[in-house]
């Protein structure tokens, strides 16, 4: 198999298992180096490879950037002379080499506890959105290929043991729309255990001061660790249907996501409608 070929294969593995993951390919080169324009180099998040630009102490610096870059998820555009170690260079070649680092393979993930009308409609608006979708539930009825086609994955757990089963991390929205306060005591505080980015709680003003005393008092959890929650879940946007639910809570994701405010854009009067 192909150095390419190796890599592109890994690289799709990846995305299917919504694994984290950084391509690195040499974009220019001058003089003697290791490696031509175009060799690639897949870095898992464990800091395995698949393919290489080059080995040596240029390529493990290489993967040091490929494994930021998956934190922060920012391209990266380092570049190395191979000339003198005694000067800190990472080789003796006698080049320099620039290589591009692009976090790749770790799609955002929506994960949905609870597929009831609410949790449904919401996978479905996830998948719209171009999010890679997990739904999670007890009940497998609820929980399948035959009840909710085209989804990414199907847990059937208890909402305590989803973090078992399923990489929980920065990149991963949790939105809870469980059936009840018992269920909600048991989940948030295993999700809280995570770097989950987003944890949404459906229910009412009320239901959620009930719950946040009880996770206080019964499992010792701070208001701090709970500010961590959004809950009620959701833009207020006077959603009753669940299709108009769903997009109340996909609205402020992407709000959590991209650092929005989820004030409305217009400011004062349209002075001009024609376009």
């Amino acid at each position: 198999m192909s150095d390419d070929r190796a890599v592109y294969e890994a690289l799709l593995s990846a995305e299917a298992k919504g694994e984290a993951a950084a391509m690195a390919t040499v974009i220019k080169v001058q003089g003697s180096v290791p490696r031509h324009e175009g060799s690639k180099m897949l870095v898992r998040a464990d800091g395995s490879i698949v393919g290489t630009v080059g080995g040596g102490a240029m390529e493990s610096l290489v993967i040091k950037e490929a494994l930021a870059a998956m934190q922060d998820g920012e391209t990266r555009l380092p570049s190395y002379t191979l000339n003198d170690i005694s000067a800190g260079d990472p080789g003796v070649c006698g080049g320099s080499v620039q290589v591009f680092i692009e976090p790749v393979g770790a799609a955002r993930t929506l994960l949905v506890i609870g597929i009831g009308h609410v949790g449904k409609a919401l996978a479905e608006l996830g998948k719209w959105s171009g999010y890679r979708v997990v739904i999670s539930d007890d009940r497998e009825a609820f929980c399948n290929a035959d009840y909710l086609p085209g989804m990414d994955g199907y847990v059937v757990c208890k909402g305590s043991e989803i973090a078992q089963h399923i990489v929980i991390d920065k990149r991963t929205y949790v939105a809870a729309v469980t059936r009840g306060m018992p269920v909600d005591l048991d989940l948030i505080p295993s999700l809280l255990k995570t770097e989950v980015g987003y944890i949404g709680l459906i229910g009412s003003r009320r239901r959620w001061t009930l719950t946040a005393q009880a996770l206080m008092d019964e499992r010792g959890l701070t208001s701090e660790q709970l500010a961590r929650v959004y809950a009620p879940i959701g833009l207020e946007l006077n959603a009753e249907t669940p299709q108009e639910i769903a997009l109340s809570i996909m609205a402020q994701i992407v709000m959590v996501r991209r650092g929005g405010t989820g004030e409305a854009m217009k400011v004062g009067e349209v002075l001009n409608t024609e376009y």
